[in-house]
């Protein structure tokens, strides 16, 4: 999909007189050309207003360049995810940038838009309630929270604290996964955030303070993810929200999220290890050992523009996932080549994934 027009924000610097001041400006004078530039799927007028909403709800937004935070809202809008009052995505400032933290709500909804997994849900378990947890051959999870009169759920106060936490995932063919984390195995995660440590540093209210079994349950979807088919949404949001949580820049670059080439750095969000840094506002660096597929030309397919050295696989890969003619195909074909490539090689094939399926929108 060709998404050239909004590029013109970046190019309204000159004369500064004609530039807007602040994003809201900035929305209502590039309104004609978001709704041309947007996916099809996505309403311009409601993603306006939601992000204009979401914006006045954080005051601390004004200070952060403008262009940063039209360019959270639209990689919010290429995930799939509405800023704000939903829940699935947060418009948060760091320094003068804005950062696009995805919420577990909509964590959840990216996992079921995978096609393979059919429902995702988590809960948080307290000292009251009757927990049993079976691993082995034959794994099971009962949670029977407690009941107050009439067989109906007890409050939370009569429940008493949070002990833990888990997320558990259905698949279309009806088996499931899950996982179980104690409130102190939570805890740990949360105190290795550099994000948490430094609201303690500065002695400010961090998000784990002010709603901690929100961001339990979302440290529970976050493992669960990892042993779940992503579609290269799910694994991008996963990626913003881990850079988030250690305290680093996404470096959202407006023109690589209107291409949709943006690729921010991959981290461990338990341990904060850097798996994958990041380079000129996106560019994975190359892998010692495999070469990454160069950046294709606009429109020419990466199995084309790739040097000798290139992996086979990945050529083929991409080649299967070009040979599919609707979406809901491309996605099938992606998620069951994604178990099968990861560092530089699953970036390339996420870029591809992208391309080809702005090719397949515009047909549509």
């Amino acid at each position: 999909m060709a998404l050239q027009a909004l590029k013109n924000i970046n190019r309204a610097q000159a004369p500064a007189e004609a530039q807007p001041k602040d994003f809201p400006a900035m929305l209502e004078k590039f309104k004609g050309e978001i709704a041309r530039a947007l996916p099809k799927h996505i309403n311009p007028d409601r993603m306006a207003r939601i992000a204009l909403t979401a914006f006045r709800m954080t005051p601390a937004l004004a200070k952060c360049d403008p262009r940063s935070i039209f360019a959270a809202v639209i990689q919010s809008s290429q995930l799939g995810l509405e800023v704000g009052l939903m829940g699935e995505a947060h418009l948060v400032p760091f320094g003068d940038q804005c950062q696009l933290i995805p919420g577990y709500t909509g964590l959840m909804k990216l996992a079921r838009q995978s096609g393979l997994v059919q429902d995702i849900y988590a809960h948080e378990v307290r000292v009251n309630d009757k927990f049993t947890l079976k691993l082995g051959l034959e794994r099971d999870l009962i949670h029977e929270p407690m009941t107050g009169p009439g067989g109906f759920p007890a409050s939370d106060e009569d429940r008493g604290e949070v002990v833990g936490f888990y997320a558990v995932a259905v698949f279309k063919d009806g088996s499931c996964t899950f996982v179980a984390m104690s409130r102190k195995e939570v805890e740990r995660i949360r105190d290795n955030s550099r994000g948490y440590q430094a609201a303690k540093r500065f002695k400010k209210e961090s998000v784990w303070d002010s709603d901690f079994v929100a961001m339990g349950l979302k440290t529970a979807i976050r493992r669960l993810c990892k042993f779940l088919p992503k579609s290269p949404e799910l694994a991008t949001a996963l990626a913003l929200d881990a850079v988030s949580e250690q305290g680093k820049a996404q470096n959202l670059n407006l023109n690589d999220v209107i291409d949709g080439t943006y690729a921010p750095v991959v981290i461990d969000e338990e341990t904060g290890e850097v798996l994958e840094e990041a380079k000129d506002g996106g560019a994975a660096k190359q892998s010692p050992v495999v070469q990454a597929v160069p950046e294709p030309k606009k429109d020419v397919p990466a199995a084309q523009a790739a040097g000798p050295a290139t992996n086979a696989k990945l050529i083929a890969g991409i080649k299967a996932m070009e040979g599919a003619k609707t979406i809901e195909a491309l996605d099938e074909v992606y998620i069951r080549l994604e178990a099968d490539f990861e560092g530089q090689d699953l970036e390339a094939l996420m870029r591809e994934y992208r391309r080809i399926k702005a090719n397949i929108s515009t047909l549509i």
